[in-house]
């Protein structure tokens, strides 16, 4: 079977694996010169199964509220005249109930959980070194973080996952760093099972186990349309600098993230995706011992630091606003102020690399996977900021579905239908 994937970030490349895997022919359609140069290269890095949650949470609206003004903010809110902002702003909102977030953070659960245990199993079979380590500590400043994520715990709790509500002093147990930080953290949460590890490091190193099994990557190229004909995809028009062309595909799959909804809107298919923003901060590690080990997250200010060997990433912010991937130097600040303040003698703040990335997010928070309603026609996008962790998973139920194999989890509330049971 010939199979197209349209989009070079972690997502697409984990999809091309386990098609190549399952006998495709397979080629990965790219419009930057490598792979994970987008949204999948810096990213905190994360693969926290217990921890995803929809953005879409109990508190969040006047969490906004609360931040609107503040110079250190998670969140930033850009209002504009894009009536596909206040459409998505009108679905995040009715997603905010208590229920819906328990339904939509354990759905994002399920397909996490599958993903890790895919990442673990392809690891077995290809051991590279990605930077990645064992741990993730939430780190809570007050009593209103604590009292906002227990929603959270609670679906934690039901689910059976190991983590443990720890102390201040257990706190710089787990990561001694903590003894140089600024401020005390009034207690924490340790999910000792979860990990983390180089996104764009582990993408590059799974191109390259792909490019040896024969997937043919074409950088450097665009999608302008796809060629559909009696109600089924037929090829894709593309554009490098070496002219215009079409390619003829038995299957197409769209892993193009928030570029997707443009390409797929062409052919009556709505997907309810928006670009929220987020940005990061890569350092050198300067003094090892007052470093953290593994990866943290500040669950105050949303923001999570990272340990990849030799350097840190300190990620965090979401953004809705406009659709341009520009700097905004609030949200540069607040990834600095959250480093300072935990883990102030760790590197050098003046040897920052800056990034912003547009996270693909739907309005309740799971991804999209399987089939577009048009015929060979197939989805793996709106993973928001946790592509990485549901990355591995979401490629194999998609080329599972595209080679007529049951997947191994259920997909209920995971595929487009969810949309269109609701009627929005």
């Amino acid at each position: 079977m010939k199979t197209i994937v349209l989009g070079g970030g972690v997502i697409g490349v984990a999809t091309a694996f386990y098609l190549r895997q399952q006998g495709c022919e397979v080629t990965v359609i790219e419009r930057e010169p490598d792979v994970a140069l987008s949204t999948s290269f810096g990213n905190a890095g994360v693969i926290a199964p217990g921890y995803v949650t929809p953005w879409a949470a109990p508190g969040m609206p006047a969490k906004i509220l609360k931040y609107l003004f503040k110079p250190a903010s998670p969140l930033i809110f850009r209002p504009t005249f894009d009536p596909a902002q206040w459409r998505w702003i009108v679905r995040w909102l009715r997603e905010c109930d208590l229920e819906r977030f328990r339904v939509n953070k354990q759905r994002m659960q399920r397909i996490a959980y599958y993903s890790r245990e895919c990442l673990h199993e392809f690891r077995g079979r290809h051991p590279f070194d990605y930077g990645r380590s064992q741990g993730y500590l939430q780190l809570f400043r007050s009593e209103y973080d604590v009292e906002l994520a227990q929603p959270a715990l609670a679906v934690l709790r039901d689910a059976g996952i190991a983590h443990r509500e720890v102390s201040t002093a257990q706190c710089v147990e787990i990561e001694p760093g903590l003894r140089w930080a600024r401020q005390a953290p009034l207690s924490g949460l340790y999910l000792p099972d979860d990990e983390a590890g180089d996104c764009a490091r582990f993408t590059r190193e799974l191109r390259a186990i792909c490019e040896r099994n024969d997937v043919r990557f074409r950088f450097d190229t665009r999608v302008t349309s796809l060629d559909v004909q009696g109600g089924a995809v037929r090829a894709v028009r593309i554009e490098s600098e070496r002219g215009t062309g079409m390619l003829h595909a038995d299957a197409v799959v769209v892993a193009l993230g928030v570029d997707s909804a443009a390409l797929l809107a062409r052919l009556g298919v709505k997907v309810p995706l928006y670009p929220v923003k987020g940005y990061s901060a890569t350092l050198p590690i300067t003094d090892e011992e007052k470093a953290p080990r593994a990866a943290l997250m500040d669950e105050s200010l949303k923001t999570a630091i990272t340990r990849f060997g030799n350097n840190l990433r300190v990620a965090g912010t979401a953004e809705l606003g406009n659709r341009e991937s520009t700097l905004r130097e609030q949200a540069l600040q607040t990834l600095m102020k959250v480093l300072g303040d935990w883990f102030p003698h760790a590197a050098n703040p003046t040897s920052a690399h800056f990034w912003v990335g547009r996270r693909p997010m739907t309005p309740d928070g799971a991804p999209l996977l399987g089939p577009s309603g048009v015929e060979k026609l197939w989805l793996n996008l709106g993973h928001g900021s946790t592509g990485w962790a549901m990355s591995m998973g979401s490629g194999r139920v998609v080329a599972d579905l595209i080679t007529d194999r049951k997947p191994e989890i259920d997909l209920d509330g995971l595929t487009l239908a969810r949309y269109r049971k609701s009627g929005t």
